[in-house]
C-alpha cells in the first residue's frame, strides 16, 4: 500500500465518500420502489389499463371526427358561415369571459398586493400577523376554482358574477404566496437604511421593497391573466357564466359542430392573449429575464 494510501486524512475521506455513495444509492432504491408503488396505486384507483385506452381511443377519434364542419371548396364560404351561425353570441359570451378574467386578475391583484406585505417573514415582524395572512392566502389558492364557483353559483345564482368572485377568491392566494417569495428575496440593503434613518413600516414598503419588486409582479399578474383567461372559459361549465357556459350546453346536447366552432374560438383567443402577455413583459422587464 502507497503513503498516500495509508494517509489517515486520505483514508477517512474515501470512507466518507463510500458511505455518500451508498447513501445516495439507497435514497434512489426507495424512491424508485415509493414511486413504482405510487404508480401502481394511481392506475389502480384510475381503473386505467392499456387494453381500455386501446379501446377507447378509436371511440374518441370518432367524436373528434363528428365535431369536423363538412367544408367544400365549391361551397367554402357557405359552409363556414353555416358552422359559424351563432358567432355572434358566442363572440359576446367570449368577451364576457375575457372581462370575468381581466377583473379577476384585477382584483386578485390589488388583494394579493396588500396581503404580500404581511405575508413575507423578512416584511412582518408581527408573528400572529404573518401566520394568519400566510394561511388565509393557502386555503384560498388551495381550493380549485371550479369548487368556488360552485359555491357562488349557489349563492348568486347562475351568472358571470360567481365566475368573476371564483376567480378572484383564487387569484389572491396565488398571487400573495408569489409576491410574498419575491419580497422574501429582495435586497434587504435599503430597507435597513430607510429604516436607520427612522423611516416606519409603510415608507419602507413604499421606497425600498415596492421598486425592487414591481417588475416581477407585474410578470406573475401577466401570468395569472393567462391562467384566469383559460379558466373562465372552464368555470362556465357549473353555470358561472361566459363561453364555458355555452360550451357545456354543446356538448350535453351532442351539438357536434358547435363544440368544435366554440373550441377553436377560445384556442385562438387564449393564443392572441398569451402572445400579448408575453411581449408585454418582454417590453417591461426584458427579454434577459427570462
Amino acid at each position: 500500500m502507497s503513503v498516500i494510501n495509508q494517509n489517515p486524512t486520505v483514508v477517512n475521506f474515501e470512507a466518507d465518500f463510500r458511505r455518500h455513495r451508498n447513501r445516495q444509492r439507497l435514497q434512489l432504491v426507495v424512491f424508485g420502489v415509493l414511486f413504482a408503488i405510487a404508480v401502481h396505486l394511481s392506475a389502480d384507483i384510475s381503473q386505467f389499463t392499456f387494453d381500455r385506452l386501446s379501446r377507447a381511443l378509436p371511440r374518441l377519434g370518432d367524436y373528434l371526427f363528428r365535431t369536423l364542419p363538412e367544408i367544400g371548396l365549391t361551397t367554402f364560404f357557405g359552409d363556414i358561415a353555416y358552422w359559424y351561425y351563432g358567432f355572434l353570441r358566442w363572440l359576446k359570451l367570449l368577451f364576457d369571459t375575457i372581462l370575468i378574467a381581466l377583473l379577476a386578475t384585477l382584483f386578485g391583484a390589488i388583494g394579493g398586493l396588500l396581503l404580500c406585505f404581511p405575508a413575507s417573514r423578512n416584511l412582518m415582524d408581527n408573528y400572529a400577523v404573518y401566520f394568519v395572512c400566510r394561511r388565509f392566502a393557502e386555503i384560498a389558492r388551495t381550493v380549485p376554482e371550479v369548487v368556488y364557483a360552485l359555491i357562488f353559483v349557489v349563492a348568486f345564482g347562475i351568472g358571470p358574477m360567481a365566475g368573476l368572485l371564483a376567480l378572484t377568491v383564487h387569484s389572491i392566494g396565488a398571487l400573495a404566496k408569489l409576491y410574498s417569495e419575491v419580497n422574501e428575496n429582495i435586497d434587504e440593503r435599503p430597507m435597513e437604511g430607510l429604516r436607520a434613518s427612522g423611516a416606519n413600516w409603510f415608507e419602507v414598503i413604499r421606497f425600498a421593497v415596492l421598486p425592487q419588486v414591481l417588475p416581477n409582479l407585474t410578470t406573475y399578474t401577466l401570468w395569472r391573466l393567462e391562467l384566469n383567461i383559460r379558466a373562465a372559459a372552464i368555470i362556465g361549465f357549473v353555470g358561472a357564466g361566459g363561453i364555458g357556459q355555452e360550451l357545456y350546453h354543446a356538448i350535453s346536447f351532442n351539438y357536434y359542430e358547435d363544440i368544435s366552432a366554440i373550441v377553436l374560438m377560445v384556442v385562438l383567443t387564449v393564443t392572441l392573449i398569451d402572445l400579448l402577455c408575453e411581449r408585454l413583459r418582454h417590453r417591461m422587464i426584458g427579454k434577459e429575464n427570462f
